[in-house]
C-alpha cells in the first residue's frame, strides 16, 4: 500500500514551520503532497505561481515529497483524486486545534475514509504563523531564521518596493 499524505495550505508565505512539518510527515508516509491553494478570504503577498515555485525549491532535498495546485473544489475530492489517505495538517496550539477540528470533521462528513493527522509544531516554531512573518517584515524586521532562504529573498523584494 502506498501511503499517501496530502498537507493542503495556502502558504503566505511557506515557513520553515510547515518545511519541518513536511520534513517530518516524509518519515511517516511514502509519498507527501503539498497542495497550495489561494485563500480568497485573505489579501495575497504571493501569487500561486511564486508559492508553488518557493516550496518545490525548499522541499527538493526530500524524494517523496511533490507540490500540486489546488485551485477550487473540496481539499478531501483532491485526496480521493490523488489517492490519499491522510490529510496532514500542523498544530501550533489549542486555537489551531479547536479550527483544525473542526474542519478535519466536516472533511470525515464529506469522505469516511480520509483521516486526519495531527502533528504538533517542533517547540522552536509554535509562535509562527504566516501572517506574522509578512507583518513583522513589512516594517522591516528580520525573518531570514523563520523562512527557507528564497522566500525570505522575496519578501525583501516585494517589501523594498
Amino acid at each position: 500500500m502506498n501511503r499517501i499524505a496530502l498537507f493542503p495550505g495556502s502558504f503566505d508565505p511557506f515557513t520553515n514551520g510547515h518545511l519541518d512539518t513536511v520534513e517530518r510527515a516524509s518519515k511517516l508516509f511514502d509519498q507527501v503532497v503539498i497542495a497550495v491553494s489561494t485563500n480568497t478570504s485573505k489579501n495575497a503577498l504571493f501569487s500561486l505561481e511564486e508559492k508553488m515555485t518557493f516550496i518545490t525549491n525548499a522541499v527538493a532535498h526530500i524524494e517523496n515529497i511533490s507540490v500540486t495546485e489546488h485551485s477550487g473544489g473540496l481539499t478531501v475530492d483532491l485526496a480521493k483524486r490523488i489517492g490519499a489517505v491522510t490529510l496532514l495538517r500542523g498544530l501550533r496550539n489549542n486555537s489551531d486545534f479547536e479550527y483544525e477540528s473542526t474542519i478535519a470533521t466536516m472533511n470525515k462528513i464529506q469522505h469516511k475514509d480520509i483521516e486526519t493527522i495531527f502533528l504538533m509544531s517542533n517547540e522552536k516554531y509554535r509562535f509562527l504563523s504566516s501572517s506574522l512573518i509578512k507583518e513583522v517584515a513589512m516594517f522591516g524586521g528580520d525573518v531570514s531564521s523563520l523562512v527557507p532562504v528564497g522566500v525570505n529573498e522575496a519578501i525583501k523584494r516585494k517589501y523594498k518596493n
